[in-house]
């Protein structure tokens, strides 16, 4: 079997020191531009390869950040994965993925803490305390994406967290479907452990309230396209009582929504009922969707979490909540009708003008 190359072979062809070589491999080391070439051009003839693992036992920085997630159906997510590791890897970060086949993650912090990462997101699922502590103990920062850490008896967060305004998101939905003249509005809540289901939910309803309204009836669908299907189908199943409008705590949910209303209750979207999300996944904008929905901002998000996951790496670590301001786009799913006015379907010359405007508010 043919030995392996080490750093101490690179060295000699290029004669150079050893610790050249690990300068040269490690990004933002100083080292001179011709040594640099002439150690690679050393590596690449003898098809040398630098092990990340034994210089992490040197700079005891392994530079991985574990990323945990419950689930990937959401289309949101996938879109934060990218741009995560975007993110991360311009500053010599690697992502590893860990997937907790509930939104409790206590089960895989265990294993992750294995592999020696450098720091941990959490999103769509959160850590008890106790878990939480032990990462503080060992130096290891942990921030929570789209969720919110409980908070301990002393009222602080133990977790740093970065969210959208989620309460100020919903308001917003609440005061559009009030001011389009609905009466009958239905949430469709996320998973009951989700702080941005609880967030986004009241948010509503104090939009609602400031018009005089209640939320009229409400099902959960645990962010889960399937059990969203159910809820809907529960909600609509007597015509006389049949909401008027439907806020889906998330698109994915919205669009499961959409299809159940269309192709198994027969209603049309927005004449018989009015449907908004949150997110603002790229399917939202599709025509067949062209869903009114709340937009986050995944890249101020995304920069919110690497800014503190550095902060807390060199040191700072106090926890800290960032809540990123959103948007309302406004689609083809709500019916336009002014309160007490006369109703005019998306169907109409009127309506495809103003949804093709796309309509934007900002917090």
């Amino acid at each position: 079997m043919k030995a392996k190359v080490n750093a101490h072979d690179v060295a000699r062809l290029a004669q150079v020191s050893q610790s050249a070589v690990s300068r040269a491999f490690t990004e933002g080391a100083s080292v001179a531009p011709d040594t640099r070439e002439r150690i690679h051009a050393a590596a690449r003839k003898l098809g040398y390869r630098p092990n990340a693992i034994a210089r992490s036992l040197i700079t005891r920085r392994s530079r991985i950040i574990g990323l945990v997630m419950s689930y990937l159906e959401n289309q949101f997510y996938p879109l934060v994965i990218e741009r995560l590791c975007q993110a991360l890897k311009q500053d010599g970060y690697h992502v590893l993925l860990f997937i907790s086949e509930t939104e409790d993650a206590d089960n895989v912090l265990s294993e992750i803490l294995q592999y020696q990462v450098d720091g941990i997101v959490m999103a769509s699922t959160s850590l008890s305390s106790e878990l939480a502590n032990d990462c503080n103990t060992a130096g290891i920062p942990v921030v929570l994406f789209n969720r919110v850490a409980k908070m301990d008896p002393l009222g602080e967060y133990s977790t740093s967290s970065v969210t959208s305004q989620n309460h100020e998101g919903g308001r917003l939905v609440g005061e559009l479907l009030a001011r389009t003249g609905h009466r009958r509005i239905a949430c469709l809540a996320g998973s009951p452990n989700a702080s941005t289901s609880r967030d986004r939910e009241a948010g509503l309803c104090e939009g609602l309230a400031a018009a005089g309204l209640q939320l009229y009836a409400r099902a959960v669908g645990n962010y889960d396209f399937a059990q969203a299907r159910q809820a809907v189908l529960d909600l609509f199943s007597d015509p006389a009582r049949r909401p008027d409008a439907l806020f889906a705590a998330n698109d994915h949910m919205a669009i499961a929504a959409l299809e159940t209303l269309r192709s198994e209750l027969g209603l049309q979207v927005p004449r018989d009922v009015s449907v908004v999300g949150f997110d603002n996944v790229t399917q939202a904008g599709w025509p067949s969707f062209n869903l009114t929905t709340v937009q986050q901002n995944v890249d101020e998000m995304v920069e919110a979490t690497r800014t503190i996951l550095f902060d807390q790496i060199g040191g700072h670590v106090w926890a800290r909540r960032v809540a990123v301001p959103c948007v309302l786009v406004e689609r083809g799913t709500v019916r336009v009708r002014e309160a007490g006015g006369e109703n005019t379907d998306q169907d109409g010359p009127a309506a495809a003008r103003s949804a093709s405007k796309n309509r934007r508010k900002t917090l």
